[in-house]
């Protein structure tokens, strides 16, 4: 798809070089037609330039750039499949079946916010709680014919992993179910989450399935997502229903830790394994995403994505150097 046919401009060679590069830096196809009067091209001579670029649609995936890592020491993962992603850059630092198709359990939560969000609603307005959100819900802080706010049902979802708070989440949209999920797999599409598809609104059933490398662009567009960052980055949390408080403890532990972290998101379910999605940011460098899928504990996802920030930091450190810094 053409965006933007642009006017005609006159600039300097030097000037044409500089826009060429920024342009092929970002990952655009660019398209330049020249025209000059004389013979032989220098700096001084003027450059009479219309460019057109070409960008995919918003709905296809631009594949990623996969770094070269085979001249650094090797790094053992202790999980199913793993990725680290620049988002900045688009490039894959590090991974293991990086599109291959797994449960992501409550991850899913992620999607379930955004659409929430979508639909505008006012999220200072109360709900009641039924008997049917709560039932069989595994994880959750909720009873039956209580009140709570929408804004408290996300932060029970996003921090505390409420299963029931996703699924009154859903329910107060007002689309009902079938067309909430139609909405998580549309969104999905829209994001250009290819390998990505959602059965539930909470993660409970097996067959929300999605790839590291999808995890890593969700929870990167959550975490540019002010109202779901913030969330998101509460070590606890207080609240109060319509019949008494409650302080509810984010499940993601990196936030105790020593990383600066701007996003994230646990799940685990049996056929998933423990599951983390997370946004790290290491100083000077581009924000990563860190997903780990498949872990065999719940300290063991948390350790793993701690084995791979430490080990892009240190060994792998040329591979999150700025563009213009890289040897490459």
């Amino acid at each position: 798809m053409k965006v933007g046919l642009t006017p005609t401009f006159r600039m300097s060679a030097s000037q044409l070089c500089a826009v060429l590069f920024c342009a092929l830096a970002a990952g655009q196809t660019l398209s330049a037609w020249l025209w000059h009067s004389s013979g032989s091209l220098t700096d001084s001579d003027p450059v009479v330039v219309q460019v057109v670029v070409e960008e995919p649609p918003a709905n296809e995936s631009v594949e990623p750039r996969v770094l070269d890592v085979s001249d650094l020491p090797s790094h053992r993962l202790r999980a199913e499949a793993a990725v680290v992603y620049n988002p900045e850059t688009n490039e894959i630092v590090w991974g293991t079946d990086v599109q291959q198709q797994r449960p992501i359990a409550s991850i899913t939560k992620v999607m379930t916010a955004l659409v929430v969000l979508d639909q505008q609603i006012d999220l200072t307005r109360d709900v009641v709680v039924s008997a049917r959100d709560v039932r069989r819900a595994s994880t959750t802080y909720l009873r039956r014919r209580e009140r709570v706010t929408l804004d408290n049902l996300m932060h029970l979802a996003l921090i505390a992993s409420d299963n029931a708070a996703a699924r009154v989440l859903a329910r107060a949209t007002g689309l009902g179910t079938k067309e909430f999920i139609r909405l998580m797999n549309q969104k999905a599409n829209e994001l250009g989450l290819q390998d990505t598809q959602f059965v539930d609104p909470s993660g409970l059933h097996e067959n929300n399935l999605s790839t590291p490398y999808d995890v890593a662009r969700l929870i990167t567009t959550a975490s540019r997502e002010p109202t779901i960052a913030r969330i998101m980055r509460n070590k606890t949390y207080r609240l109060r229903t319509s019949r008494r408080g409650l302080t509810i403890r984010n499940t993601n532990r990196l936030l105790r830790g020593s990383y600066s972290i701007q996003a994230g998101k646990t799940g685990y379910i049996d056929e998933a394994g423990f599951c983390l999605a997370t946004v790290v940011k290491l100083p000077g460098k581009d924000p990563l995403a860190v997903v780990v899928l498949g872990a065999g504990s719940n300290a063991g996802r948390f350790r793993e994505v701690r084995r791979l920030v430490d080990w892009v930091s240190t060994k792998g450190q040329s591979l999150i150097e700025p563009v213009t810094l890289r040897a490459d």
